[in-house]
């Protein structure tokens, strides 16, 4: 389980926050610029609170005297732009991070979470000739190599077209619920609420609500989440 109750204050923005996800996935959801992004730097640890405690699987990962390395959290990431090398081909990228484990083995096990994530064929592709989609899936078999306890994900369908935006959406969904981590997705976008067990909607840097889809859509606390939920799909 990811747990965190933690305040930061960032210029204008007052960020605090209080979360709770175990096996199930949680979609943050707001327009821009509420915070929500910011709230994944604090959980991988690239921003430091300035109070409060972060713990997975009961191990403090952020308190007053303890502050975890990004690297050693076990967290996955999937960053907004995806973040890949293009200097490497696929595997490339899937292997990078994998130093812990010994150099044959790291292509292997790269190649394995190609093929649970029906990306083989990418393995030996160069960055800038694959599509959107294609580099999402690179992606997320990078951050699932290393084998996360918990995973992070920043506006994952932000960069596709609506028709790819649909199919990756339902394929997430899936591989979501097979692997039953912690998955916590930061979208602006009130369609991706459809990938969530729970959804928890921003405003202004603090979480105004938080329940799933239905309870959201029948029981709105605000004019605010009433007014985000029926915005039309982004496209």
């Amino acid at each position: 389980m990811l747990e965190a109750r933690v305040a930061k204050r960032l210029g204008a923005l007052d960020l605090a926050f209080e979360l709770s996800v175990g096996k199930e996935t949680l979609v943050v959801a707001g327009p821009n610029g509420a915070g929500k992004s910011s709230m994944l730097r604090l959980l991988l640890g690239s921003i430091r609170p300035d109070n409060g405690r972060i713990a997975l699987d009961g191990r403090t990962l952020y308190a007053e005297r303890i502050d975890v390395p990004p690297e050693e959290r076990h967290i996955g990431y999937v960053p907004q732009d995806y973040a890949l090398f293009p200097h490497l081909d696929g595997i490339g990228n899937v292997a990078f991070g994998l130093a812990h484990l010994p150099r044959r083995e790291r292509r292997a096990h790269a190649a394995a979470w190609l093929e649970r994530l029906a990306a083989s064929h990418l393995a030996h592709r160069r960055i800038d000739a694959l599509s959107g989609g294609e580099r999402q899936r690179l992606a997320l078999a990078r951050a699932l190599a290393r084998e996360p306890r918990a995973l992070l994900l920043d506006e994952p369908f932000a960069s596709l077209d609506p028709s790819a935006r649909r199919e990756l959406r339902a394929n997430l969904r899936t591989s979501l619920q097979q692997w039953r981590l912690p998955a916590l997705i930061v979208s602006h976008d009130p369609q991706d609420a459809m990938l969530a067990d729970r959804v928890a909607v921003v405003e202004g840097g603090r979480i105004v609500q938080q329940g799933t889809p239905e309870e959201l859509r029948r029981a709105p606390a605000s004019p605010f989440v009433a007014a985000f939920h029926q915005r039309p799909p982004i496209d």
